[in-house]
């Protein structure tokens, strides 16, 4: 069968190589790939920039976004042939730690975990794959063409999640404003989630026109654009940073209202240096009661609250939000950056 691979840490590595067909067995579900998402960590892993293969081998099977039909499943999974699922990206590490012995492997502690397509675990980007029922997550037959946007979704639910933790060490914490930073899958994905709570959502980019405002728009979020000083006189409760520009986090923090909270979504590139008084920030940290802290990777509870709000979303919107699909005989074109790119996702139905 057909698959994405590539030689972690080696630029130009990438092919559409033959591989070895999955070997079903009585415990594990069989699953026929339908579309796999592109991301920021894949184009990084395919620059050569990251990415670890398995044990004993030289190239790993890319691809962690995705959505595929189950062609066998265990008795008493609770998956039946025929259902969509998409798989669970993290693995916890095998002595466990103290946080994936209770399955929040999401917040390992000595970095032992593995992930599949980026790190010691081949990915998603086959032609069929094979993983255990606990890390094949249901979803809704409606979501058959928008379903591969639910792991990016999961790194936004686990965001609101803690959010809400975060935030009811207040008794009396009622957010009603709400900031995004950055229009991309993710920053749109958190901009749902904060009207489906029912807050008032701003949404910051520098893209002016296009796809991404109306996206924004249709939301009933208002989109503010090209340069940080759109956002003068708003003083939000809420912030969710999906750039990891280093002159907009620090933008925002300085803009948060009292008792806010920043989630820093966004995983900065380094070797930006800004200018900061530190003992600036600290004062108004301490004395304004506000909170910054950061979020990546979900576990599957993350995954069935992403999936819910996945589920009540407006098909329609989600639809537009891909704003190519890639045959997999043509899989490069999908790496290859467009101006009016959300999501790019590799077809593998086509």
């Amino acid at each position: 069968m057909r698959a994405i691979t590539t030689v972690p840490q080696h630029a130009g590595s990438a092919r559409l190589d033959d591989v070895p067909e999955p070997s079903p067995d009585e415990h594990t579900v069989i699953a026929q790939v339908l579309q796999i998402g592109v991301c920021g960590t894949d184009h990084e892993i395919l620059d050569g920039a990251y990415g670890w293969a398995p044990p004993r081998r030289e190239r790993l099977v890319i691809g962690h976004e995705s959505l595929a039909r189950v062609l066998a499943a265990p008795a008493n999974s609770g998956l039946h042939e025929g259902d969509l699922i998409v798989g669970i990206v993290r693995r916890p590490d095998p002595l466990p730690c103290r946080s994936c012995a209770v399955g929040e492997w999401d917040m390992c502690r000595n970095g032992q975990y593995t992930e599949r397509g980026i790190k010691q675990r081949d990915g998603f980007a086959a032609e069929r794959i094979q993983l255990r029922p606990e890390f094949a997550v249901p979803v809704d037959a409606r979501l058959a063409r928008t379903g591969v946007l639910l792991e990016p979704s999961s790194i936004v639910a686990k965001a609101w999640e803690h959010i809400d933790r975060i935030g009811h060490r207040f008794a009396s914490w009622a957010p009603r404003r709400v900031l995004v930073t950055g229009a991309g899958p993710v920053g749109l994905l958190a901009a749902l989630m904060g009207t489906q709570r029912g807050h008032e959502v701003h949404v910051y980019d520098r893209v002016v026109d296009g796809i991404k405002p109306k996206l924004a728009h249709d939301l009933g979020a208002t989109y503010h654009a090209p340069d940080l000083s759109a956002l003068d006189g708003l003083a939000p409760d809420i912030v969710l940073e999906c750039t990891g520009a280093a002159a907009v986090i620090i933008d925002v923090v300085n803009r948060l209202a009292p008792d806010g909270i920043v989630c820093l979504a966004g995983v900065s590139s380094g070797g930006h240096k800004v200018a900061i008084d530190i003992g600036l920030l600290n004062r108004e940290l301490v004395l304004e009661n506000t909170v910054v802290f950061g979020a990546v990777n979900a576990n599957r509870r993350h995954y069935e609250q992403a999936a819910s709000a996945l589920a009540r979303a407006d098909s329609g919107w989600l639809e537009r939000m891909i704003s190519r699909r890639v045959p997999l005989a043509d899989w490069r074109q999908a790496f290859a950056r467009q101006s009016d790119d959300v999501k790019v996702v590799i077809d593998f139905s086509s």
